[in-house]
């Protein structure tokens, strides 16, 4: 009689245990790995800098400003926002943009080519909003000293 009640006893401690165990599964990679890791960050700033250069209304935002600066900021911003390894190290956002007279349309169009950037970069859509949806976040601070 003993010996069956323990065997039930380990049957049901097994079946709980087991109950309890799952399966490992792999963990969700994060938005910086869906970006395509260092390179792929580097490659969508440096695509969206272009574009930047290219509008008229948008390139005078930079005429006195150190370029090199600027893209190593925006790539640690990036790599900070989507989970990355990185440390953004530059100035805060209100005091980057103070004074600049950035108006709702520049902030749009500064948007508008991100969107373009990230989809020439084949940045899936679930990534691709995830990270236009941290980077908004910052629309607050940005216009905050206009």
């Amino acid at each position: 009689m003993k010996r069956v009640r323990r065997l039930v006893v380990l049957v049901l401690l097994a079946l709980l245990l087991s109950g309890c165990m799952q399966r490992p599964t792999s963990p969700t990679p994060t938005l910086y790995t869906q970006l395509g890791g260092e390179a792929g960050v580097a490659a969508i700033v440096e695509d969206f800098t272009y574009r930047l250069a290219d509008n008229d209304e948008i390139v005078v935002f930079f005429a006195n400003s150190n370029i090199d600066r600027f893209v190593t900021s925006l790539e640690e911003q990036i790599c900070s926002i989507s989970d990355g390894p990185c440390v953004y190290s530059g100035p805060p956002m209100d005091r980057a943009h103070q004074h600049m007279g950035i108006t709702d349309a520049h902030f749009n169009a500064l948007v508008e080519h991100m969107q373009q950037t990230l989809i020439d970069q084949d940045i899936p859509p679930g990534p691709r909003n995830q990270l236009l949806g941290r980077l908004a976040r910052l629309h607050g601070e940005i216009m905050s000293l206009q």
